[in-house]
């Protein structure tokens, strides 16, 4: 990272740390009370907190021998969503759970019931209602993307180790009541920076099991940057064979063939995740540079960077014809790939880049975009630039562009937040956390109640409500190599940013959410997540 740019982030993270100091203020009354000692009972135990939940102590469901679980009758969704619950459900109970159609009937049936209609119609698309009495359990969502949230809050109404993937002792027992859920906000998401270090197909899509968990329902993808670039072009080889073949720190890394990268989309359909694929630029750069001279201004390929930051001459051409004919080379395959409705551009940290260069970048790059049938987001610095009634941004860092970037709210533009100083999965939980040196600090230190204490209504001023499409938790991946890594940073903070998009903000209450969170932590020793024990969580007895 450069001195200018380091310069640069602290002076924008002062402005974020006082804004945060603002939070135990801001915060819903009880946000900021010291966490419980008991584990959460009954249906108080699902995170992100459901917007309605009706707990019947008399009632209680118990997976048992003869359990089938029964979806809608002719629909390959709620068939497949059935058959993802018994793969859950049948290494760690030892049971056969049946997977069975069946048509539309007056009264539940003796099992768990997986059905399309009939619930709350203030569900929507992605919310659910679920009833547990003694007899049956019973999904109904309107969606199938609704049924898969729903059997996520099953998941977690069942014992932790119901996620291992051996038979364990059980009981099986789901307390009875009725939860009505659904989303706060529409986007719920997650950035993997994939580019810095490399992750296999098998390790996004282990993170994407983690991630769906707690409904989040877009992954950001940051396939490109200075240290690697990790998805192949036709036409441009050398992107992959060169770009691709290094990360931070040097060594061999990777890159996503066209295969591969359908693979994790497809992963992230059947777990109705919409992934947007991010290409940077202007800057971040260098791999792209160092792989064909001619994106260079001085017709010079650049060395490879495997350092930390920005490279030093990492951006591209912006007046060379060849710089936009290789974008759209790349955007169009990215879009022809991609299902989703968003080609994530960048556009952060362009500091050696002129005002007018930046502009004159970002307008080119918007049509490209619109030229292949989707919308562009990016960066907040981006949507300062880009016509607002077709762009997004991602608002992160204070760094001077925040009043334009509010502005664009009142002209069209929508916005994700992702406040550097409380969703950023990169940055050190403590300065005497375990596991250093994982971890940067530009931002501040990051606890798990930090990252709980902020609502996306008040981190920009000025900003449109309606314009707020909702929080995003990027994870960069610097100082995170391995799996491993990823869970300990990932965990237990993820979950908090979740909760911010998903439930009420009536039910935002540090006490609360901090004993629902400690009732995670069986469930992922029983998953094998590498999560680090905050003293801030009332762990229960026996956690890991």
């Amino acid at each position: 990272m450069t001195l200018r740019t380091n310069r640069a982030r602290r002076r924008a993270a002062t402005s974020c740390l006082l804004l945060a100091s603002l939070a135990s203020v801001l915060l819903p009354a009880g946000a900021s009370a010291a966490p419980t000692a008991a584990e959460p009972t009954s249906m108080q135990r699902i995170v992100p907190a459901p917007a309605v939940v009706q707990p019947n102590p008399a009632a209680t469901y118990q997976v048992g021998p003869g359990t089938v679980v029964f979806t809608s009758w002719r629909s390959p969704d709620a068939l497949q969503i059935g058959q993802q619950l018994a793969g859950v459900l049948r290494p760690s109970t030892g049971y056969l759970i049946p997977v069975i159609p069946v048509p539309p009937v007056d009264r539940p049936l003796p099992g768990i019931s997986l059905t399309l209609g009939g619930a709350d119609p203030q569900v929507g698309d992605e919310g659910y209602q679920l009833d547990v009495t003694d007899r049956s359990v019973v999904i109904r969502a309107n969606k199938p993307a609704g049924l898969f949230a729903g059997v996520q809050s099953l998941r977690q109404l069942l014992p932790g180790a119901v996620e291992a993937r051996s038979r364990q002792a059980g009981p099986w027992t789901v307390p009875g009541g009725r939860i009505v859920d659904y989303p706060r906000y529409q986007h719920r998401g997650a950035m993997l920076d994939v580019a810095r270090h490399f992750l296999t197909v098998k390790d996004v899509q282990r993170y994407i099991d983690q991630i769906t968990l707690y409904k989040i329902n877009y992954l950001h993808l940051h396939l490109t940057d200075e240290q690697g670039w990790r998805i192949e072009i036709p036409g441009w080889p050398k992107l992959t064979q060169i770009g691709g073949s290094t990360q931070v720190g040097g060594g061999p890394a990777g890159y996503y063939t066209t295969a591969d990268y359908r693979a994790i989309l497809e992963y992230a359909r059947k777990r109705y995740l919409t992934v947007v694929p991010e290409i940077d630029g202007p800057a971040h750069s260098n791999a792209a540079l160092a792989s064909y001279a001619e994106l260079n201004c001085d017709g010079k390929a650049q060395p490879l960077f495997t350092g930390v930051g920005p490279a030093p001459n990492g951006t591209l051409c912006i007046n060379k014809p060849i710089t936009y004919k290789f974008l759209d080379d790349v955007i169009g395959r990215i879009a022809e790939l991609t299902p989703g409705p968003y080609v994530d551009v960048g556009g952060d940290e362009s500091i050696s880049t002129t005002p007018a260069d930046y502009a004159t970048y970002m307008h080119q790059v918007e049509q490209i975009v619109a030229k292949h049938g989707k919308r562009l987001m990016g960066w907040g610095a981006a949507l300062t630039v880009t016509n607002p009634a077709t762009s997004t941004g991602q608002f992160w860092i204070y760094d001077g562009t925040e009043d334009k970037l509010a502005q664009t709210t009142h002209e069209g533009a929508t916005v994700v937040m992702s406040p550097c100083v409380f969703s950023y999965l990169d940055m050190k939980y403590t300065p005497t956390v375990p596991a250093d040196p994982l971890g940067l600090r530009w931002a501040g230190y990051i606890e798990v109640q930090t990252a709980y204490s902020w609502d996306p209504t008040w981190v920009l001023p000025g900003v449109l409500d309606s314009a707020v499409l909702g929080v995003e938790t990027p994870l960069w991946t610097e100082t995170v190599s391995s799996v491993a890594d990823v869970d300990f940073m990932a965990f237990p903070r993820l979950p908090a940013i979740a909760e911010i998009g998903w439930s009420p903000l009536a039910t935002h209450d540090w006490a609360g959410f901090s004993g629902r969170l400690a009732a995670q932590g069986p469930r992922w020793d029983a998953m094998r997540v590498n999560y680090y024990r905050s003293p801030q969580i009332p762990w229960p007895a026996g956690a890991r």
